[in-house]
This record gives C-alpha cells, sequence and structure tokens, in this order.
C-alpha cells in the first residue's frame, strides 16, 4: 500500500518523463539450506526452493531534472530496482522505460546517456591520474578531442579537482576520490546520474561539499538525479521528491518535506531565556534545562507552537531560539512501521 502517491504516480507519460516504470515485478528462487547430513544429503538430489519478490508492482515515473531519493532498508529491492532500470537486470513482467528505450534490450544505446556510480565501486584506474582516466572514457563514449577538454575543463571548475587532476589515484584521500568519481560519471553529459551511497565513509565537511556539487551538477546541467543513500543528511540536503520501498513494494512517494510533517508531529525547541524556565504544559516535554537554556520536546497535535512561546514569554523572555524539525530517519522509521500495521 502506498501511504502518500500523489506526486506524480501513474499519470501517464508526459514528453518530460525520463524514467517510466509501471507494474514491475522481479523474484528470485533461492534454495533452501539444510542442517544434517541426512538433510543435506536429501536436499541433494530433491533441492526445496523459497521465492523472494524482490520487487512487487512498483510503478512511479521521474521527470527531466528531478532530483530523487529511492530509499529504504537493506534488502527492501532497491538495488534490483536500479540494476532494471539501467539495463543490468532484466524483469519478470512489467514495463520499463527510460529516455524512451528498453534498458535490457538498448542498454548500449542507453550507457552513452546515463551515469552511474555505485558505492564504492571506482572507474578510475587506481594507478593512473584522474586526468588520464576522463579522457579514457572520453574515448570509450566516442567524444572527439576538442569537446573532451571542454568538458573536462568544466568539470576540472566545478569539481575543484584541478591541484589533484594529475595525482595517481592511489595517492588521493577518499574525499578527493570521490569528487573524481562523479566527475568521471559526468565526463559524456549524462541526462541521468545514478548516485548509490556517494558519500558514504565521507567526514561532514567533505559530505556537504559532495552534495553542493550534486547540486550544481542538477542547476547548471539539469541533470536528473537518482540517489539512494542511508545518510538522511544527503536525503535531506539533496532531494525534494523520496520514494520509500519497503518489502519490494513502495509505501510512500512524495515531496521529502511532506513526509517529516505527515508522519512526525514533535519539533526539538532550543531556547535561550532571560531567566531559568518554570513550564507546565500539555504536550510539551522538557528534555533539558542549564542555567537559563532549555531544550523542549513539543508534541503538535496536543499543543499550538504559538502557544507554547505565548505562555513562555508571560513570565519570561526568550533571547534566542532553534526549532529543529524530527531526523529524517525516524520519519523514515516509522513509515516502515505504518505499512507492516
Amino acid at each position: 500500500m502506498i501511504i502518500s502517491g500523489n506526486y506524480k504516480l501513474l499519470q501517464g507519460r508526459s514528453l518530460n518523463t525520463v524514467i517510466q516504470i509501471q507494474n514491475l515485478r522481479k523474484k528470485f528462487n533461492t534454495k533452501i539450506k539444510s542442517s544434517g547430513f541426512a538433510a543435506a544429503v536429501k536436499s541433494l538430489f530433491n533441492p526445496q526452493y523459497q521465492t523472494t519478490h524482490a520487487v512487487d508492482d512498483i510503478s512511479f515515473s521521474v521527470e527531466r531534472g528531478e532530483v530523487l531519493a529511492f530509499i529504504g532498508p537493506n534488502g527492501a529491492g532497491k538495488s534490483t530496482t536500479i540494476k532494471i532500470i539501467t539495463g543490468i537486470m532484466y524483469s519478470d513482467s512489467g514495463n520499463v522505460k527510460v529516455l524512451g528505450m528498453d534498458p535490457h534490450r538498448q542498454r548500449k544505446q542507453l550507457a552513452y546517456r546515463i551515469g552511474t556510480i555505485f558505492g564504492q565501486k571506482s572507474q578510475l584506474w587506481f594507478h593512473l591520474p584522474p586526468v588520464d582516466s576522463f579522457y579514457l572514457l572520453a574515448d570509450i563514449y566516442d567524444l572527439d578531442r576538442n569537446r573532451a577538454k571542454k568538458r573536462i575543463n568544466f568539470l576540472t571548475e566545478v569539481f575543484q579537482i584541478g591541484s589533484y587532476l594529475k595525482v595517481p589515484v592511489r595517492k588521493l584521500s577518499l574525499g578527493e576520490r570521490i569528487r573524481c568519481e562523479i566527475a568521471a560519471s559526468l565526463i559524456h553529459e549524462p541526462e541521468i546520474l545514478f548516485l548509490d551511497e556517494p558519500t558514504i565513509g565521507l567526514d561532514v565537511i567533505v559530505k556537504q561539499r559532495i552534495r553542493n556539487l550534486i547540486k550544481t551538477i542538477n542547476s547548471e546541467d539539469k541533470t536528473t538525479i537518482f540517489l539512494t543513500s542511508h545518510d538522511t543528511g544527503d536525503i535531506s540536503s539533496i532531494c525534494r521528491r523520496a520514494i520509500v520501498i519497503n518489502h519490494g513494494q513502495i509505501v510512500w512517494d512524495d515531496t521529502v518535506n511532506k513526509m517529516k510533517y505527515s508522519f512526525f508531529k514533535k519539533k526539538t525547541v532550543d531556547l535561550r531565556l532571560q531567566s531559568p524556565l518554570q513550564l507546565e504544559m500539555d504536550g510539551v516535554k522538557i528534555l533539558k534545562t542549564k542555567n537559563s537554556s532549555a531544550k523542549l520536546e513539543i508534541n503538535l497535535d496536543l499543543v499550538d507552537l504559538t502557544a507554547v512561546f505565548d505562555r513562555i514569554m508571560q513570565t519570561n523572555q526568550i533571547k534566542d531560539m532553534t526549532v529543529s524539525n524530527p531526523p529524517l530517519d525516524e520519519v523514515i522509521s516509522l513509515i516502515y512501521s505504518k505499512d507492516k500495521r
């Protein structure tokens, strides 16, 4: 059951639709392992299998220039769906169109128009400097030398990688290598960029830099971004729309902001006051107080934020205030639990 499915879902294909998925299914038969010698011998001659529905009748579309988060727990069906979309794997049933092409039957043609980064799998040659890999990839994608040089110069400037463009990849830090990896995937100016965990293993500062670069590419080239990540910072910083998949089915398809506001009716408020806080109010939980500072959790189903602030200001003065939305991972966990119910 799709909890929210009003985001361009099944509205038919438009001129700006770059990915169209309808009633996609994929199942796998896995052998059941037997314990004990007798059972193992029996299973050798009469093996038993169980069927896993990795993708179970999902439908969605992606528009040109969209930034989409495709998220879910391990084993939810994310990787299988992406492999089908990119032509690596075929589906059992359903219809898949990417840039008007069948990914499985027209995989080579599609490869010229999409870019991919899958986790920590490198497309750069380990002992060569990135610039050599860039030109080699340009040759693979049939870019002439002038066009390749212009594109590499553009990506070098945008990603700020000029200082280590001629340094062997093995000597680069993880953050530097990831920036070069993303640049390499954009050499041939793909219309869609698939990113699988692009910031995994990076520190906070480098993560934010990578996120900014992805947003720049989306803005400058109008590249459609299809992102999978377990890092909620990636999702909330980069993506405007999220599809949540669980047990092979879509359980959410709407904006990231609506995800927060629909599934978590609590806000955290940090206050700096003129004097220590004294407050008893339904829907308000005091998490921490120290001198004239306080941290509150406010349940918006029980009380309005304005009412809380009005009550505080009757006896105190607010010098500074920060209102925080709930962590996105808590919201996603709540969606999973609601799906199970």
